[in-house]
């Protein structure tokens, strides 16, 4: 456990957070019932995507995980039975070790302070090696794509919701309404409007045409948590479903947050094929595969591109526009293998100085 010196109870390392707000002090009621006591501290850890929030509990040298979700925006069942799903499977994701549904709290393993992110940019930054991958980045990736594939093979499906054509397309609608529109403030012609249309049926498609297994949704470097046993620690899988094989796997490998040169991705991507193969005794071409992979990437950048965009009007959340460059940076290396997509790309690349222009700060 992270034994750092805690914070004062009443003193969170988040600004923001009003220190007597009555959702904190709703918290802080609720763990003194679990522990019997009041001899715990707190400090904000993190805010995320959703409305919920995260806090370190200090306790007797221990530390763990407080989820405030709430209930008016957030429901922790989704959380729990997923959790309970993968657990059986093997992957390695938080405890539960007390959860009060009903107003939204769950306390949870500490997986420490250290994600995939952190880790792989300093080795990066640290030794860098362009050529090869890192043993470091190897070992990484590879505990993650064993995670994976534990994720894909063994854990039960039932009772997950189907990621079916409505939600790849409402979610590809997502580019369209909070991007070029409210983004760029782009009037869209019958022409453009015509090549969004063709371009999400097409990637929709492809994502409907693979082979469906259990689909994390955001297996990306932010929610990989390092740790010493069972690594990697996987946060961030309520909103699980059952879907196309390649999802996570272009989450992991064509991440929003950190980029790898284009035969790094194909290499690992390739190297899963083999394992996934092998483990359900299916052969998939290579060929069929990598257009699985690089269209379902385009499906979820599009996707991502909004999210990031609705994050900041939306919410007020601004920080992600500044991810905006690299997860459309993607798509650009498509476009000379796919041209299904030079549509698209060429309705992108006329939006790119205002796109630098905007999203550059």
């Amino acid at each position: 456990m992270n034994t750092n010196k805690p914070l004062a109870d009443d003193s969170p390392s988040d600004p923001s957070t009003p220190v007597f707000s009555p959702r904190l002090q709703q918290a802080k009621q609720w763990l003194r019932e679990v522990f019997g006591d009041a001899t715990f501290s707190l400090q904000a850890v993190s805010a995320d995507a959703s409305f919920r929030s995260y806090w370190r509990v200090y306790r007797q040298g221990q530390s763990h995980i407080l989820m405030d979700a709430p209930p008016d925006h957030e429901d922790c069942r989704p959380f729990c039975h997923v959790a309970q799903k993968l657990t059986a499977a093997g992957v390695h994701v938080p405890r539960i070790l007390a959860r009060n549904l009903t107003d939204g709290f769950l306390l949870l393993e500490d997986f420490g302070n250290q994600d995939y992110l952190q880790a792989l940019n300093e080795v990066v930054e640290s030794i860098p090696c362009e050529d090869n991958i890192h043993p470091e980045v190897a070992r990484l990736y590879g505990d993650a794509l064993a995670a994976l594939l534990r994720m894909q093979t063994a854990t039960d499906t039932t009772g997950l919701p189907v990621y079916d054509r409505e939600k790849l397309l409402e979610e590809m609608h997502l580019f369209r309404d909070w991007f070029l529109i409210k983004h760029l403030d782009a009037s869209l012609s019958t022409a453009d409007e015509k090549v969004l249309t063709d371009v999400f049926a097409c990637l929709a498609e492809n994502a409907l045409g693979q082979p469906r297994v259990f689909v994390h949704r955001d297996y990306h470097s932010r929610n990989l948590m390092v740790v010493s046993d069972n690594n990697p620690g996987v946060l961030d899988f309520q909103d699980a479903v059952i879907g196309p094989v390649t999802y996570d796997l272009v989450s992991l490998f064509k991440d929003c947050y950190i980029k790898w040169p284009s035969e790094h991705i194909h290499r690992w991507s390739e190297e899963y094929r083999q394992q996934w193969q092998s483990a359900n005794g299916e052969s998939i071409d290579a060929d069929q595969w990598r257009r699985w992979f690089d269209l379902m990437g385009a499906q979820r950048h599009l996707k991502a591109v909004g999210i990031f965009c609705r994050l900041n009007y939306r919410d007020g959340k601004n920080r992600y526009l500044r991810d905006i460059p690299r997860t459309l940076s993607y798509l650009h290396d498509l476009a000379p293998t796919y041209p299904e997509l030079h549509d698209l790309l060429t309705l992108v690349e006329n939006c790119r100085p205002r796109i630098t222009r905007q999203c550059a700060h």
